[in-house]
């Protein structure tokens, strides 16, 4: 007999030999049928695996995205079998489970790949699929497995002389085999809809001097109505695309001369860059927090001394020379070394502490060209950056303090859908990683503790701290679905012992501060493609560059407009005037396509009757209205967005 640990705690006894989907069955019949993959001490395995020892066990359903990953990795097999059956004579490389489907690396030799031939493609795999095969492992010796494939396929040969004999596998279905780890779905039948997504190229073992493989990208369901739901999803995607939405908004471009990677904010993205920080400045100066400002460069020496330097190098701008001999600069990658250097300007007494400082920073990292995606992934980037020196007794209360102003900017810019994430060290690479042991100990226990006692839906997660510090991450889900990383909070008991921090203690003797590194926003330029594709352009109404556009039907009543502009100026309202010479229905739908939440329309009666036609963004009419009646309802949305921050 067996003891199996089920993720809630308990403990049920088994015999030896007992499978996943055994368990699933003496669990509910209902639940067995939804289960898809499993987990046994820390390793995928299919629901057929016999388990032979005590273990933890979890069960995976495609509502779980360990289970997806099983059910678009059996799906990448399908694929490569449906290849080979298509294109005789091809070779296969590899062909994992990514973030959203699968994909899978071929030499081609003769043949080649577009999109009139997805079709035929997806008609092989879904044939394939509804054979109902078996996805069966084997154990197979490494000589075995270099028989199999030599004079056959030299990129497998290549993947199996990496790998100790006694660890090899082959997963077999229909009449088709490849090596492979496991972690596959019971059988092809439950691929119900499938979907080439594209087709592109990709160099052997990511080498430029490699030859370039074919790379099939694919995405798999087990419902129809689910693809169809996803390729919608995808088509709102592109509308909603903040490289597409930017241009047309007039928000921020990217110039050949300037260089790849480097943005150039336009004035109406000025001015939202400019609110975004005016909002979170008002809160940091209630939070207690002072503003600094560090240059743009600095010596090498402070990041060697940082550690940056060590860790980033390779990716950091190569240094700049300067006339005088030996003298070295580097474009700043990190605002921390620098704000260190601030505190480190006069001695401090723990009476002082904390001390915040805070700083919109503009940071500088060497990303390869390939990599560059509009304001996502740039080269160089605002940090909403600021950094705590607080006693070790302050630790708790002011991650706290962070957090609650993390949700602050959350609640007012309509993030309501997030987890977060504990990221601590890779217990198996403690070279990645600077400082003592018993230091990573308390700054992983301090962040659980907060995150325990704000109550937050969390989960931890190796490997994922910074190389100086664990950290608190914030996983948002935008209106797509999407998941993305916003806003940090980390603790660090390293870079003060680097830079020699200290403070005078009561009993008067030298103690180390620990510092907390914190971006709400994490970076200005990411923060805002993020929310453009988040709202589609339609930010919350006191983030807008401009919230009222006034039409006038005619020149003759120009004088009226621009009386309606000074009187919402003067409540603080952002409006302009549209007096071009066009109809005002080419008005409407121009001010509808730069989404400009208002519409005020005067003419002859609104005139007359000293009032104003509102028409609401998505053609809602509000009717005639005083511009009293108007600015109390501007003034209430406002609000109604906008949160309060205590603190």
């Amino acid at each position: 007999m067996i003891n199996i640990t089920l993720p809630d705690g308990a403990v049920k006894t088994f015999d030896k030999g007992v499978t996943p989907m055994d368990v699933a069955k003496q669990i509910s019949e209902g639940f067995a049928r939804n289960v898809i993959s499993a987990n046994f001490n820390n390793t995928t395995i299919e629901t057929s695996t016999p388990l032979v020892k005590d273990g933890s066990l979890i069960l995976y359903t495609w509502n779980d995205d360990d289970g997806k990953k099983a059910f678009w990795h059996s799906s990448a097999h399908i694929l490569a079998q449906a290849l080979e059956e298509l294109y005789p004579g091809i070779k296969l490389w590899v062909g994992p489970a990514i973030e959203n489907g699968f994909y899978y690396d071929v030499d081609m030799g003769e043949h080649t790949i577009s999109e009139k031939d997805f079709k035929a493609i997806e008609d092989k795999m879904l044939e394939i699929a509804r054979g109902k095969h078996d996805f069966n492992m084997r154990s197979v010796s490494k000589a075995e497995a270099l028989s199999y494939y030599n004079g056959v396929n030299n990129y497998k040969v290549d993947l199996i002389e990496n790998l100790e004999d006694g660890t090899i596998t082959f997963c077999d279905h229909s009449a088709f085999t490849d090596l492979c780890r496991g972690g596959h779905i019971p059988n092809t039948s439950l691929v119900k809809a499938v979907k080439i997504m594209s087709v592109a190229g990709a160099y052997w073992k990511g080498d430029e001097k490699n030859k370039q493989l074919t790379r099939v990208y694919g995405i798999s369901f087990p419902k129809q109505k689910e693809l169809t739901e996803y390729l919608e999803l995808l088509e709102e995607a592109k509308k909603r695309d903040h490289r597409k939405l930017g241009k047309e908004l007039e928000l921020f471009t990217f110039s050949t001369k300037v260089g790849q990677g480097l943005p150039l904010w336009l004035p109406k993205g000025a001015a939202l860059r400019e609110r975004l920080e005016n909002f979170l400045k008002q809160a940091q100066k209630k939070a207690g927090y002072e503003m600094v400002v560090t240059p743009h460069i600095g010596q090498k020496e402070l990041y060697v001394t940082s550690g940056h330097y060590a860790k980033y190098g390779a990716d950091s701008f190569q240094p700049i020379s300067t006339p005088a001999e030996g003298e070295e600069f580097l474009l700043k990658p990190m605002n921390c070394p620098h704000h260190c250097e601030i505190y480190n300007t006069r001695p401090f007494s723990y009476k002082e502490l904390p001390k915040r400082y805070a700083e919109f920073g503009t940071v500088y990292r060497y990303e390869q060209s390939g990599e560059l995606h509009g304001l996502t992934r740039v080269r160089g980037f605002t940090q909403d950056d600021a950094h705590i020196f607080c006693t070790p007794d302050q630790l708790d209360a002011e991650f706290k303090n962070v957090i609650d102003l993390v949700l602050y900017v959350f609640g007012s810019l309509g993030f309501e859908n997030f987890k977060t994430q504990v990221s601590v060290r890779d217990p198996e690479n403690p070279d990645k990683y600077i400082g003592s042991v018993e230091n990573w100990e308390k700054a992983e226990q301090a962040i659980l503790n907060a995150a325990i006692d704000k109550g937050l839906d969390y989960e931890v997660v190796e490997g994922e701290a910074a190389f100086y510090g664990p950290k608190l991450d914030f996983m948002v889900k935008d209106a797509l679905g999407r998941n993305w990383q916003l806003g940090t909070i980390q603790v660090d008991y390293n870079l003060p012992e680097r830079f020699e921090l200290t403070y005078k203690g009561s009993d008067n003797e030298l103690h180390r501060p620990v510092m907390i590194h914190r971006a709400p926003f994490g970076s200005m330029e990411r923060f805002v493609a993020i929310l453009l594709e988040h709202t589609g352009g339609n930010f919350p109404l006191w983030l807008m560059p401009e919230q009222v556009i006034i039409l006038s039907i005619s020149e003759k009543y120009e004088k009226y407009a621009e009386k309606v502009l000074n009187l919402l100026e003067n409540n603080e309202i952002r409006a302009l005037v549209d007096n071009r010479n066009e109809t005002i229905g080419k008005k409407i739908r121009e001010a509808e396509m730069n989404k400009i939440p208002y519409m005020i329309i005067v003419g002859e009666n609104e005139e007359k009757d000293q009032k104003i036609t509102v028409r609401q963004h998505g053609g809602e009419d509000l009717g005639l209205l005083s511009v009293e009646e108007f600015t109390t309802i501007v003034d209430q949305q406002i609000k109604k967005t906008l949160k309060t921050f205590k603190n």
